[in-house]
């Protein structure tokens, strides 16, 4: 999109892209962490292996290489901040401290059925419109807009993982929206989180009136479908596994067309 405005610059769009996967690195290091020690992620556990509750790393350890992470995100952060000043300053600050009360902390956000909230803001409108300011040093309404869609399929990774893990999070005292809604809330979240997302670059065609090149960003419907029909008739754990990595693919099938078709 800053392309498009003329007004990309690569040295701080490779920052912001940097920062962005430290964070999500030491904030699934931190989930990695909290989550085995409040009992959440149990031996029985279906989801991809996480390091600590498969003694392949101790605790203390784990906790001292999510830090440590944190704090390569903030090297990249201080260019960002020299360049565009204070707004970034809160951006990345608030994106750590969230990645960190996700699963810690005495109120964490995960276990109280606020995880689908903040990364809907946090990996969508936050990290787009985000991206957008450090290259431009300005800001306008179709980036924070446009964001939504990868927020809302971020979201649909997250329900999956909530929907396959129900059973122990709700033993584990973790009360996840799958927990406190069920498995039906669960699916209609799914289903509606990733059309909302394909059905929005109309949206924005109207509301910017342009980029009509956008809406290639519609055929990631097609890709919704099959995971959509096998959400809704299974709750086979190595089954919702398969559709974890599905819809993380269709997020990158999405933003890829979605930006081919606004810079057209």
């Amino acid at each position: 999109m800053a392309y498009a405005d003329g007004v990309m610059v690569i040295l701080p769009a490779l920052a912001a892209l940097f920062g962005a996967v430290m964070i999500q690195i030491g904030t699934n290091l931190a989930n990695d962490y909290y989550d085995f020690i409040k009992g959440a992620d149990r031996a029985d556990r279906i989801g991809p292996t996480r390091l600590t509750q498969a003694g392949l790393i101790s605790p203390r350890s784990m906790k001292r290489a999510a830090f440590v992470v944190f704090g390569i995100a903030m090297l990249a952060g201080c260019y960002l901040v020299w360049r565009g000043g204070w707004p970034i300053v809160a951006v990345g600050l608030t994106s750590i401290l969230f990645g960190v009360l996700y699963t810690g902390g005495p109120f964490p956000l995960g276990y109280h059925g606020l995880g689908e909230l903040f990364v809907l803001v946090f990996f969508g409108p936050v990290a787009v419109a985000g991206a957008y300011y450090v290259q431009a040093l300005n800001i306008n309404f179709a980036p924070i807009m446009a964001g939504l869609a990868p927020g809302l399929i971020s979201v649909a990774i997250l329900v999956v993982n909530n929907l396959r893990d129900i059973d122990n999070d709700r033993a584990a005292g973790k009360r996840t929206l799958a927990v406190r809604l069920g498995r039906t809330f669960a699916r209609w979240e799914y289903t509606l989180s990733v059309l909302f997302a394909c059905l929005l670059p109309p949206v924005l065609v109207v509301w910017f009136d342009g980029r009509w090149f956008s809406m290639l960003a519609c055929l990631t419907l097609a890709g919704c479908v099959p995971a959509i029909k096998t959400v809704w008739t299974t709750v086979d754990g190595h089954r919702l596994n398969n559709i974890l990595a599905a819809t993380g693919r269709l997020l990158l099938l999405y933003t890829i067309l979605f930006s081919i078709g606004w810079v057209l």
